[in-house]
């Protein structure tokens, strides 16, 4: 039967894929940043997953202001990156794990969520980054199939942290009930801390940062009962984003062990992060 190995988080900032895009990867701005992800690719490496279930958000990219679906879920056999303004990426395009998607849109229904089912759609930086920092760059076709999870974080009113943490534990029945034998990761992406514009604008917070990468792992119901406002009001406006960890955390069991754990303050004007967390 299917099963779930773990639980990976992830920022998903655009300067990332830039950094590797322009081969600065070792550069002293971002070494310590990637080495800092060398474990968790290890760990990717052993476990080999077949299926990765991404939690982000489209950044006006796919998506805009004429449709914004709270959740959407995606149902393509292929998802391209798409083009954000520089021609799209040189990164191989995405193998989607159609049936599942289909079985987690059915398993949302039956819990009362009501996602809107996406069968063509491009991905933008908030999948390709978390892919390659885990997986790399392949030269051919990536080894692992993939199925998003579209939330809205940028166009009021988001959802409720609960609500994200409620998902992610519908989420697990739907990997818990697959009829195969894949193995499955979740990766939840977004933030860390970071404002962009208004007068809090090049905010950060690695204090809060931090705490986060705690809390997220042996806290998550705390984290999953603040308020919208308490994450914009910590975090940043942009760094409100970090809810969508909560989808991943709740896929997994309430103990859980850490494996890997990461934090590099500024990227690009962000606090970035990475956890690895199995079941205890």
């Amino acid at each position: 039967m299917a099963r779930l190995l773990g639980g990976l988080g992830t920022s998903h900032v655009p300067s990332i894929g830039a950094a590797l895009d322009k081969g600065l990867r070792d550069t002293p701005e971002w070494k310590p940043f990637f080495d800092g992800y060398e474990p968790a690719r290890r760990w990717i490496d052993e476990h080999q997953p077949d299926i990765a279930v991404v939690v982000f958000n489209d950044h006006f990219n796919a998506l805009f202001l004429d449709r914004v679906p709270t959740f959407a879920v995606g149902c393509a056999a292929e998802y391209q990156p798409v083009d954000e303004g520089w021609g799209p990426r040189a990164v191989p395009p995405f193998e989607g794990a159609a049936g599942f998607g289909w079985h987690l849109v059915d398993t949302l229904v039956e819990h009362m969520f009501d996602p809107e089912i996406i069968q063509e759609i491009k991905v933008d930086h908030g999948l390709q980054v978390p892919m390659e920092l885990f997986w790399g760059r392949p030269a051919g076709a990536w080894p692992v199939k993939v199925v998003p999870i579209f939330v809205n974080v940028l166009q009021y009113p988001i959802p409720l942290p609960a609500r994200l943490y409620d998902l992610g534990k519908v989420l697990r029945r739907a990997i818990d009930r697959y009829p195969g034998d894949e193995t499955f990761v979740v990766l939840g992406t977004g933030g860390l801390s970071h404002q962009l514009q208004g007068a809090r604008a090049g905010f950060v917070n690695p204090a809060a940062d931090r705490r986060f990468l705690e809390d997220i792992a042996f806290r998550p119901d705390e984290l999953a009962g603040w308020s919208r406002e308490r994450y914009i009001e910590t975090f940043g406006g942009e760094g409100a984003e970090l809810i969508m960890w909560l989808v991943m955390r709740g896929a997994l069991d309430p103990e859980v062990v850490v494996r890997h754990r990461h934090y590099f303050v500024p990227a690009s004007m962000t606090g970035a992060g990475m956890i690895v967390m199995e079941n205890a």
